[in-house]
């Protein structure tokens, strides 16, 4: 029985421009060729992000960085297919130090949860999505910015639905799945890592997996993997459109791209929150919805 008769919509939220590319963009990229359509909200502007790219590492680059940053988001929204929206709040940057430093005044991560998640809840009530993604309740990596993405995202999944919450901010409209994303897991860079000394190639995992070890109960929060490996070239496109924070020549592609295709075909998400029933394990987001 398919539970939804209108179409379909994915809403991703993400911490930083390059995000949407670097965590679950072949998936972004097979839903829009499904006649999906998705909207991606970016929480900051990336202000405050590092240039990671040698290349890009200069005065002017530097000078000029929030918009160069914008635009480079304008190049992969156009290679993904996808609608992004601003929230508009801005890059709390990595803190690092011993104590760490408070956060810069103002920036995304110093806010109240239930104030940064009003612009949230208003795109959610505006746009309508069925799914909605995000991160895990580390970040992923534990960066402030992400940390608070997943806050406000769980926050407004839970808000826009609610008439009493945020009444000023359109009428209600509740998600009915709420996924986190799990990309940097330790099963896939194994397999990567592996796949590679197989052929006979140096690994940029090896030195990783060292250290790293074996985690079943974090394994066993992937619920969902979508097999999309046939858009990961549209993954690395959107990637390298993110030219300040991506190195051509760095370890995003250390591994060919047949190598990803053969050793891990699939991104992988957890089912955190779903108001309708759907057979784990899942292959598909909108699993029980169509």
């Amino acid at each position: 029985m398919c539970l939804v008769t209108e179409d379909l919509r994915l809403l991703h939220v993400h911490a930083h421009p390059d995000d949407e590319s670097s965590k679950g963009a072949a998936s972004t990229a097979k839903y829009v060729a499904e006649g999906v359509d998705v909207m991606v909200a970016t929480c900051t502007g990336g202000e405050r992000g590092s240039i990671l790219n040698p290349n890009m590492d200069r005065p002017d680059v530097l000078a000029n960085i929030s918009e160069i940053r914008r635009q480079e988001m304008d190049a992969a929204r156009e290679i993904l297919g996808i609608r992004q929206e601003w929230l508009g709040w801005v890059d709390s940057g990595f803190p690092e130090g011993d104590p760490l430093p408070p956060l810069p005044e103002g920036s995304f991560a110093s806010l109240k949860v239930e104030d940064a998640a009003a612009p949230l809840v208003r795109l959610i009530r505006e746009f309508r999505p069925q799914v909605v993604t995000t991160y895990d309740e580390n970040g992923g990596y534990p960066h402030p910015d992400h940390v608070m993405c997943h806050q406000i995202t769980v926050a407004a999944f839970e808000a826009a639905g609610d008439p009493d919450a945020y009444p000023e901010l359109g009428e209600p409209y509740q998600p009915l799945k709420l996924y986190y994303h799990h990309t940097f897991h330790r099963e896939r860079m194994k397999a990567l890592n592996d796949a590679m000394l197989a052929r006979g190639l140096e690994s940029p995992y090896a030195d990783r997996l060292k250290d790293w070890k074996p985690d079943p109960e974090n394994e066993r929060r992937i619920t969902t993997r979508v097999e999309c490996s046939e858009y990961f070239a549209v993954r690395d496109r959107a990637l390298l459109a993110h030219a300040t924070q991506i190195d051509p020549e760095g370890a995003w592609f250390a591994v060919p791209l047949e190598v990803h295709q053969a050793a891990w075909p699939t991104e992988d998400y957890e089912l955190a929150r779903s108001l309708v029933e759907s057979e784990l394990p899942e292959d598909d987001l909108f699993a029980g919805l169509r």
